[in-house]
């Protein structure tokens, strides 16, 4: 599977040449930074302002620096403007410079909607606007998709790959279906995303943002706040109603303002989508597009709110609700959308035989929802796969209550409290029971380490676990299966396995008594849309709501801290112009300083990674120089010299074939130091610089540090990882060529004692580790959990060390230790990996570990 990932893909062009084809630009004007250039005169780089103190004062002051009084009360201190040569004296002049002489994108507008005789503020921008002001962006130029692909593993075509939105199904349809009336046409998919969020703490304030992207640029800018690749294209009226008592009341007024906004707000798409307008790229290419909506990104509030679905019920198909846990190969249509439109077509007639008409379609009736007259759009269909609400704040969440209900929380708690650490994996302190208000990362954290909390740990009444580990097993491969950035149809079909073992075995939680039914509209919509959402709009990150969660810090709680809390709105918006085009100018200033060159983002996630350093190391030592006794007294490095002794026969002499000559050669070896520099910590990349591989660059870190007392006086516990090590030719995926073990010390030798022990220069390593050796893989893994059982290899009652390369560290490892029915009270996170017997090797720390640790 995943080396099918990491080969480069066979492309299929759209039939056509003419579609996504620039049109004859009849009248060539300047495009990118060059057209934004003619807005100012002179050869001045840092224009409107005058000089680079006037340019990076501003900057600092609408990006980093303190509210408005502040920074005018350091301009009012004598002689400050004057000394630093400014062209505003106070954030008033400031603002107006911006205002007035900075191009941005397009400005908000404030518009009444009245809905059952009440008048309701909306704040929004021209939609077609913030679409050209995307596509016509300097920095999105170079990689602006136009047309649809189909990409292919293999050369004969018959294993389908999936990963951008342009690669999905639904944009080769509904480019086949436009060329028919629209010859050369250019889609332009439009990707929305809504969500309330509290901007304070105590007053119960509430924004509600409505995002927005076009799916042309590729997701890997995409999901970056800093490429400013998402628009905030409205704030929506956030009110809760509460002076309207009767609730059924209240939801359809709610309904209906959300409708009506959103309506207003796109309804320039219509005439749009159907004729289409011309927009030019950045390059200068004039293509005549067609902004569509293709797909929605939101929780499931927002999923039925849209939709017009009953709260309980599946906002895609028509499942019964109460058979939405039913994990069987029944599939059931998708809802009708001509049925549905026609259903609200007699909106505006006799009440009773709407109401009548909607509930036969199977929706509530909604007076006329923003998507019935938007062209191409199926609603029903642009529904997206959502990692953190319908899986860490949807199923995850109920597995771990299930979970915890199931073994109870005292045991739980006391096995996290005993989890040894490591870089990937949260330390919960206090347990995980306790928790509240968890985070879709919490959340992640506690994936970690949740197979290791029950693999060993009886079920109360004498009950087999086998089926409750098997059951989260499945769900925690299903979570990171479902979480990849590219997918084939075979990876989908593990995925659909996951699925399948975890409806196998689920009823576990029915005969505990925790559950009576599994009817759950997020458990459902994973289980029967999700591989066909990939397969429609692309992989599930092209619309991670994660994104989207994280654009609320900077447009609606950072701006709603900028205003004074009267009109609040109105001051966000102005406040959210003027950092947009700070922004936007701070690029400009980049590229007129660089010489007007094409600018240039980082390479696609698709693209093969350019060549990067596995190690990477601080210049200088963490202690400069530590004596061969400390090593063995304070790190732990019993058997050193010995060690050291038989590294430097091998590199001597590697002809040596038996152990035994090698022990006899090793005691002649003498060694002209006694101390050396030591290193606490190493950092390691988990890519693959050599191979096709779809993740995002990361990077692991490796402790090994004794203990010590920090400034108040506290004895912090020592640290010594457990680490992945490459022994043979180890590579991404599988466990062949690997070996566990434990990092006991990472540290170089004296320079002067270079030429005496290796006697050619390239044989001399620049930073070598200590290391004590577990068992390796050669036995199965589990075939419950699915984790491999290692111990500690000991000959002769003392434990297996030696001396190896630190760059023959591939990444770190989290090992479970075996508590055995109870865990043991004198254990604790720095002592287990001495106390525990045994370990099993842990898949789940993050995405590298689930493909190596198989």
């Amino acid at each position: 599977m995943e080396e099918a990932l990491r080969h480069p893909s066979v492309v299929e062009s759209f039939p056509s040449n003419r579609a996504g084809a620039p049109v004859p630009n009849r009248d060539a004007q300047p495009a990118g930074y060059h057209q934004y250039a003619r807005t100012f005169s002179g050869r001045n780089p840092w224009a409107p302002f005058q000089n680079r103190i006037d340019w990076a004062l501003a900057r600092w002051a609408k990006l980093r620096g303190p509210g408005s009084n502040a920074f005018t009360e350091l301009l009012k201190i004598e002689g400050v403007p004057e000394a630093l040569g400014l062209s505003y004296r106070n954030t008033i002049e400031l603002n107006k410079l911006i205002d007035e002489h900075i191009p941005g994108r397009p400005r908000f507008q404030r518009r009444e909607i009245i809905v059952s005789g009440e008048a309701f503020e909306v704040y929004f921008r021209d939609v077609i606007e913030c679409i050209r002001a995307l596509f016509g962006d300097a920095e999105f130029a170079q990689y602006l998709v136009f047309v649809p692909e189909r990409h292919w593993v293999d050369a004969r075509k018959t294993i389908r790959l999936y990963h951008d939105m342009h690669t999905g199904k639904w944009w080769w349809a509904t480019q086949v279906d436009l060329e028919r009336s629209h010859p050369g046409a250019t889609i332009i998919p439009v990707i929305l995303s809504s969500d309330k969020t509290q901007v304070t703490l105590f007053r119960n304030k509430v924004a509600y943002p409505l995002y927005m992207t076009i799916g042309n640029i590729p997701k890997h800018i995409r999901r970056k706040p800093s490429q400013r690749a998402w628009v905030l294209l409205a704030y929506l009226p956030a009110s809760r109603m509460s002076h309207i008592m009767n609730k059924a009341a209240r939801r359809r007024v709610v309904a209906n303002v959300y409708h009506a906004c959103v309506r207003r707000i796109l309804h320039p798409l219509k005439d749009a989508g159907i004729e289409g307008v011309e927009m030019s790229s950045a390059d200068g290419a004039v293509r005549h597009t067609h902004p569509l909506v293709a797909a929605f990104s939101a929780d499931y509030q927002e999923q039925t709110l849209t939709t017009g679905a009953k709260t309980g019920e599946c906002a895609t198909c028509e499942v019964p609700p109460n058979e939405l846990g039913d994990g069987s190969d029944t599939q059931y249509p998708i809802r009708n959308i001509r049925r549905i439109l026609d259903a609200l077509a007699l909106a505006d007639g006799p009440p009773d035989e709407f109401r009548r008409a909607c509930r036969e379609a199977g929706i509530k009736p909604i007076y006329k929802p923003w998507w019935q007259d938007l062209p191409y759009c199926d609603i029903f269909l642009a529904i997206t796969p959502d990692i953190l609400h319908q899986l860490l704040q949807g199923l995850i969440m109920h597995i771990i209550a299930w979970v915890i209900l199931a073994y109870g929380a005292a045991e739980i708690d006391a096995r996290c409290r005993r989890m040894p650490q490591n870089h990937g994996a949260r330390f919960f302190l206090n347990g995980i029971t306790t928790l509240s208000h968890l985070s879709g990362q919490e959340r992640e954290d506690i994936c970690c380490i949740l197979l290791g909390l029950i693999i060993d740990l009886p079920l109360p009444g004498g009950l087999s676990p086998v089926r409750l580990v098997r059951t989260v097993r499945a769900i925690l491969d299903f979570l990171y299966l479902a979480g990849y950035p590219a997918h084939t149809s075979k990876t989908l079909d593990l995925m659909d396995d996951a699925l399948s073992r975890f409806h196998a075995n689920k009823d576990i939680f029915i005969d505990l008594g925790i559950r009576s039914n599994f009817n759950l509209p997020k458990l459902h919509w994973v289980s029967k849309h999700w591989r066909r959402a990939i397969e429609y709009l692309g992989t599930s990150d092209n619309f991670d709501t994660q994104y989207t969660e994280r654009l609320h810090i900077d447009f609606a709680k950072q701006a709603y801290r900028a205003t004074n809390h009267k009109d609040e709105f109105r001051q966000m918006t102005r406040w959210l112009e003027r950092k947009e085009k700070i922004m936007q100018h701070e690029r400009f200033v980049a590229w007129r300083l660089a010489g007007a060159t094409t600018p240039s983002l980082p390479n696609p996630v698709l693209q093969p990674p350019q060549p990067t350093i596995h190690l990477s190391m601080t210049k200088h030592p963490s202690v400069a120089s530590v004596s061969i006794r400390e090593l063995v007294n304070d790190y732990g490095a019993t058997y050193f010299l010995a060690a050291m002794g038989r590294y430097v026969a091998q590199i001597r002499y590697p002809h040596i074939q038996t152990r035994r000559q090698l022990e006899e050669e090793a005691r002649n070896i003498w060694l002209p130091f006694h101390s050396v520099g030591v290193h606490h910590k190493a950092h390691f990349w988990l890519g693959d610089a050599e191979h096709f591989q779809p993740m995002s660059d990361s990077w692991d870190v490796a402790h090994a540090k004794p203990s010590w007392k920090n400034k108040h006086g506290l004895e912090i516990p020592a640290r010594f990882d457990t680490v992945l090590v490459n022994t043979d030719e180890g590579g991404y995926s599988g466990v062949k060529g690997y070996c566990v073990a434990q990092v006991r010390v990472m540290f170089h030798t004296p320079k002067t004692a270079h030429t005496t022990i290796f006697p050619l220069e390239h044989q001399s390593p620049k930073h070598l580790a200590y290391v004590e050796w577990f068992t390796d893989f050669a036995n199965a893994p589990n075939p419950v959990h699915g984790m491999y059982k290692v111990k500690r290899e000991v000959q002769n009652g003392e434990r297996l060390a030696s001396i190896i390369p630190v760059k023959n560290i591939r990444r770190t490892v989290l090992l479970f230790p075996s508590f055995g029915p109870v865990a043991p009270h004198d254990w604790t996170t720095s002592n287990v990996l001495e106390e525990s017997p045994t370990f099993h090797v842990d898949r789940h720390l993050d995405r590298h570990s689930f493909v190596v640790v198989q």
